[in-house]
């Protein structure tokens, strides 16, 4: 059944079948009925005889069509749509058998639509369209009812009609009651099967089907069959919802039952959850942990099985139970003591650093003949991409632990080390204890990647939260807020990591062992490009099998004019690209190159990005290359120095931090204290004023190592006397003039031998730092160790 209340029609009408106005189903005898109507078509819906529908028009054919119809005769032919889904319709798309209708009223909606209610006359067929604009008219003819006289079967149907409808009501929870009392007092048979079937939810060509029909008889019949398979629909629905009523009806109840048993087993002391609790006492049986991680768990576990698994605290204690029962306690992977063959795994994964590889295989010989031994705290400085972060795993394989990296960059919550108490929602252990639990082993290779990149704010200092990890003497008995037990750590090898060690908290430091990482020389740097670099990137390429060959002084070049650093991180990269190009030629079925030479080189990364010829030329009075340290590496650095008329004002410019500027007023104070001595005219610091710069004004530079540049830079400048080429110096300088020792010694040389320095000059103090370097790598290198500031002038200053 349709139904009785009001429906949508998409944008064209809503209609709701209403009681009639009266039960004549064809209307009053004396209305005149005109041979030419107007059509009026509708989608979704068809009107019968009698029947009255309120319809809201949507079409502006139909609009005009309404208007013009209500303006005379208020008649207009109702026909139903083929296919209710086309827009505008056409003639082919309208039905030949409708309804005439009277439009009973015509309502002007707020929304400016039209609202028309409309009662069903009689049935016609269309003869003729006679215009289609401004809207459809049409020459009709009107269809007579062949009517049945005294026929006991047709009033059996139309019996029959009133009781499936009745029962359709009732089954339809949708459908109101009054619509059955409607029914009963309905006594016009044509109108009873018009009224029905215009409730009728069937298609639309069912229902079109029974307004062509003229036979009263067979469109009774005809209904009959429809309302059967409705009123079949109906009880399967109504069976449906039964049906899945008495299942949730089940659940609620066995629900209420295991609730009422819950509650009676809490009562007799009984268990909740039995399985998982089992299964952790099962689990307990096989753990060697310390007394008070046994009781820890007891309690727990006490606790659990007195709790209900729906409380919020179930899931807190079970976390915490898991978690103990997850960590390693006391379980150790077996220390491989062969030092031979650890010094093999160090050598193979990593080439020179040889005060490292010395370090552990001490800690390994003490291990080996102690048996047992507080692990150091081990911390690598040095520039990046010098194998910093691999070489601890080179050390988990050699010392045959497991191996876990901890990343520490901008970590700034205290919490994340410590772990949060498990109260707070989400609490979560620290990141050591995860660590932990994940590897399965208490005394793993633990990485600090980047330990002087720890921050802190308002949450807290979590180098703070470090003191206790990276102590020998309490990490023994290191707290977790989750875990609320102490952890022994002092077995676990904790290698830290840093660039710049000055960046580290002081009391942090003092707790580690630092080995300074230095750069690579280019010597180095052509090993670890043969025997490390070249090979995993030619794997990486897809061009293991290819015979492709680089010489040594094609690896010299690309160092020395495609890269500035001190690891081989930017050397890995070019090779990456050499690899690139080698493997599209692979592709293109063209052929390689025999070796590769520096004019292919050149043709693949371009023309060469450095060169050393800038510290080559003959500079003016004034300028003088220094030596500076970096985090990422040994640089050059000029320093530049001007006179110009003024009141002997001193500017710097250049980005200079502090201590710079005070290096450079101390240069020019001890000349004007020393003017006689360089044959200066004290004049001069009077009406002169001095500009110092040192170039690369966007890059923060800080430092002593700079003093005796800065001195020289000036003295050039007031003396007129310029400085030697290739020559470069570093080192420290007093009002005194003396010369002071300065660190980065390594990379401060390693960076001038590949600018094409070839005389240097340093603090006496500096010469053992000299000695700590490989000879071939500063093979072609002078060196000038001085004591006092005209010594340095007496080498850097040319004569006139």
């Amino acid at each position: 059944m349709n139904r009785f209340y009001l429906g949508n029609s998409e944008d064209e009408m809503e209609f709701m079948p209403i009681i009639p106005l009266s039960e004549d189903g064809e209307g009053e005898q004396d209305e005149k009925i005109p041979d030419e109507l107007a059509l009026l078509p509708l989608r979704n819906t068809v009107l019968f005889p009698g029947v009255v529908l309120p319809i809201t028009v949507g079409r502006d054919k139909s609009i005009k069509a309404v208007n013009d119809a209500y303006k005379t005769d208020k008649m207009v032919g109702v026909v139903a749509q083929k296919d209710s889904t086309i827009e505008d319709p056409t003639v082919a798309d309208l039905s030949e058998v409708g309804t005439v209708a009277r439009i009973v009223k015509l309502i002007k909606m707020p929304d400016g639509g039209t609202t028309i209610i409309i009662q069903g006359r009689k049935r016609f067929k269309i003869d003729e369209v006679l215009t289609e604009d401004p809207y459809f008219k049409a020459k009709i003819e009107l269809l007579q009812d062949e009517l049945v006289d005294d026929d006991p079967e047709f009033d059996a149907y139309i019996s029959s009609i009133k009781d499936l409808a009745t029962q359709i009501i009732q089954l339809s929870p949708n459908l109101p009651s009054e619509a059955s009392i409607i029914l009963k007092n309905i006594e016009n048979a044509s109108f009873l099967v018009h009224f029905v079937s215009s409730n009728l939810n069937s298609e639309l060509k069912d229902k079109q089907l029974l307004l062509e029909t003229n036979n009263l008889r067979h469109r009774a019949e005809l209904l009959m069959k429809l309302l059967q398979t409705e009123l079949q629909l109906a009880e399967l629905k109504n069976k449906i919802t039964n049906k899945t009523k008495a299942d949730l009806d089940k659940q609620q109840r066995d629900y209420f039952l295991q609730q009422q048993m819950k509650s009676i087993k809490e009562e007799l002391g009984g268990d909740t959850n039995d399985r998982e609790i089992r299964e952790m006492k099962r689990k307990a049986e096989d753990k060697k942990w310390p007394a008070a991680a046994a009781e820890a768990f007891t309690k727990g576990i006490e606790k659990l099985e007195r709790m209900h698994p729906s409380t919020p605290d179930y899931s807190v204690v079970y976390n915490h139970l898991d978690l103990l029962l997850d960590l390693p306690w006391n379980e150790y992977t077996t220390d491989s003591y062969d030092l031979k063959k650890a010094k093999k795994i160090l050598d193979n994964d990593h080439y020179g650093m040889d005060k490292i590889k010395e370090r552990i295989l001490e800690y390994l010989a003490v291990l080996k003949l102690k048996g047992d031994m507080k692990s150091p705290i081990l911390c690598f400085v040095g520039p990046p991409g010098i194998g910093k972060t691999s070489l601890g795993r080179s050390i988990a394989n050699a010392v045959g632990r497991k191996y876990v990296r901890l990343s520490l960059g901008g970590m700034h919550d205290e919490s994340e080390i410590r772990g949060h108490r498990k109260t707070y929602i989400g609490a979560m252990p620290g990141r050591i204890v995860q660590s932990i639990r994940k590897i399965k082993s208490s005394n793993p290779v633990m990485i600090l990647d980047e330990i002087d990149k720890l921050g802190n704010d308002h949450r807290g200092d979590p180098s703070s939260a470090m003191l206790e990890v990276l102590d020998p003497e309490q990490n023994s008995t290191f707290y977790d807020n989750y875990l609320e037990l102490e952890y022994d750590l002092s077995k676990v090898l904790f290698i830290a990591t840093a660039n710049n060690v000055a960046a580290i908290p002081a009391p942090l430091r003092d707790r580690l062992e630092i080995i300074d990482l230095t750069g690579y020389s280019i010597e180095e740097k052509i090993e670890i490009a043969k025997r490390h670099l070249i090979p995993k990137q030619k794997d990486a390429h897809g061009l293991k099998d290819a015979k492709i060959r680089i010489a040594n002084s094609v690896i010299e070049y690309i160092i020395a004019n495609y890269t500035r650093e001190s690891g081989v991180r930017e050397l890995d990269r070019q090779f990456a690209a050499l690899m690139r190009n080698l493997a599209k030629e692979v592709a293109l079925e063209n052929p390689l190159p025999e070796a590769v030479t520096n004019e292919f080189v050149e043709k693949v990364l371009g023309k060469p990005r450095y060169s050393n010829e800038i510290y080559k030329v003959g500079n003016p009075p004034g300028v003088a290359v220094g030596l500076a340290w970096t985090y990422v590496g040994g640089d050059i650095l000029f320093i530049e120095s001007s006179l110009s008329e003024g009141k002997g004002d001193l500017k710097l410019t250049g980005n200079l931090g502090n201590v710079m500027k005070e290096s450079a007023v101390t240069a020019l104070t001890y000349l004007q204290a020393n003017a006689a001595t360089y044959k200066i005219d004290p004049k001069l610091f009077k009406e002169k004023s001095v500009h110092v710069h040192v170039p690369e004004g966007a890059v923060p530079k800080d430092g002593p190592s700079a003093g005796i540049t800065m001195l020289t830079a000036l003295a050039s400048a007031f003396t007129g006397r310029r400085v030697k080429s290739y020559l470069a110096m570093t080192g420290e300088i007093t009002l005194r003039g003396q010369v002071l020792p300065v660190g980065g010694i390594k990379e401060k040389i390693l960076a001038a031998k590949r600018a094409g320095i070839r005389e240097i000059i340093l603090c006496w103090q500096n010469e053992k730092d000299i000695k700590d370097i490989n000879p071939d790598y500063i093979k072609g290198l002078k060196f000038h160790y001085v004591r006092e500031m005209n010594q340095v002038l007496d080498i850097a200053l040319l004569k006139k």
